[in-house]
């Protein structure tokens, strides 16, 4: 198929994406045409990559377009799912609802989340359970969701915190909006250049977000219905296994807080399974006993939902902005429709002295 052919056919599709398309076809011809002053003013490899990817999307057209097959815009990609089936998680969240957190000077609920984390503190209430120290996999865990927090809802001072900046002025006493990292710099092109999503939704590059995977032993684990939303359907999926006597013991929730570069450098796959372990990420993990979050509770209205276990990873660790938009494309391939987890939550107030349970692990 010759270059105007795919031109006219894509100004037919649509016209604002066929001309995006012609464009781009534009922009290879053009690429081609000075790949010797591209290599003035970029790398070598850089150049390279931005001439492949300019070329393999563009070709991807015109293939296309020989097989009749119609490609959707970007604003409307669809993720292929698997065949439908039943799903026995589906409706199966116990209902707990909030409550007041103190009623007459007296604690009305278990320790709630998220706290400080920091190295050396030591929360207000004193409880007598301990969390599971070691990976939830090795005690029968398994991930049911995945989502995330508009800054971090845990609090790690040096990392992130009170102090911290971020772009376009954000500032945790935005409402909704929890702590940031203290590794932004606004002089670097990797906080500061825009990224493409295709599949997040709301995201930005060089903010912070606090990342939970909800673990349970009554998960739907190794199969296809594992991954929900809500997690609590994840949570509470398999009747008869969860006992409220040692639930410490059987849910769990990983967080990991990130600041999103667009810098390849940062890519992870498959966010799906659980927290990056690798070097420095995931190394210094602070363990104690919680509660769910979010933007319904605060210091005033509280969590029932507790006491379940939280592994917080206390460094704040980069990640792409490409890894993250990966992670909502499997999320979008799951049976269940987890749409309405890929985009950032709002955040929960930092947890008061009182409220926090008193047996964080690794003080040191």
């Amino acid at each position: 198929m010759n270059r105007l052919a795919v031109a006219a056919l894509l100004s037919l599709m649509s016209p604002s994406f066929g001309e995006q398309m012609v464009r781009k076809r534009q922009s290879l011809v053009q690429a081609n045409m000075d790949k010797a002053t591209w290599g003035h003013e970029l790398s070598n490899s850089n150049a390279e990559v931005m001439h492949r990817a300019l070329y393999e999307e563009t070709m991807s057209m015109e293939i296309a377009l020989d097989q009749n097959v119609y490609i959707a815009p970007p604003s409307k990609v669809k993720v292929q799912k698997p065949r439908a089936g039943p799903n026995p998680c589906a409706g199966k969240k116990v209902n707990f609802p909030n409550v007041e957190c103190v009623i007459d000077g007296m604690e009305n609920v278990g320790p709630q989340s998220g706290a400080n984390v920091t190295k050396g503190y030591v929360g207000g209430m004193e409880v007598d359970y301990d969390p599971i120290t070691t990976p939830y996999w090795q005690n029968g865990l398994c991930p049911v969701n995945v989502h995330w927090h508009s800054g971090a809802e845990h609090l790690s001072a040096g990392e992130y915190d009170e102090t911290a900046t971020g772009p376009g002025g954000i500032s945790p006493d935005d409402e909704g909006q929890g702590f940031l990292c203290n590794r932004y710099d606004e002089t670097d092109p990797k906080f500061t250049t825009p990224y493409e999503w295709k599949y997040c939704k709301d995201m930005e590059v060089g903010q912070t977000y606090e990342v939970h995977w909800p673990h349970s032993a009554a998960g739907a684990c190794g199969t296809v219905n594992q991954y929900q939303t809500p997690f609590y359907d994840g949570v509470f999926c398999t009747d008869g296994v969860l006992d409220l006597s040692i639930l410490p013991q059987q849910v769990g929730v990983q967080a990991q807080i990130f600041i999103v570069v667009n810098d390849e450098d940062y890519y992870y796959p498959d966010l799906l399974r659980g927290m990056i372990i690798d070097g420095e990420y995931g190394a210094d993990i602070a363990k104690y006993t919680g509660s769910t979050t979010g933007t319904t509770r605060s210091n005033e209205i509280c969590s029932q939902y507790t006491p379940i276990t939280w592994q917080v990873d206390r460094k704040c660790q980069l990640l792409s902005a490409s890894a993250f938009d990966n992670l909502c494309k499997d999320m979008m391939a799951q049976r269940d429709d987890m749409v309405d987890d890929v985009h950032p939550h709002g955040a929960r107030v930092l947890v008061a002295d009182y409220l926090a349970a008193n047996n964080l692990h690794k003080r040191e």
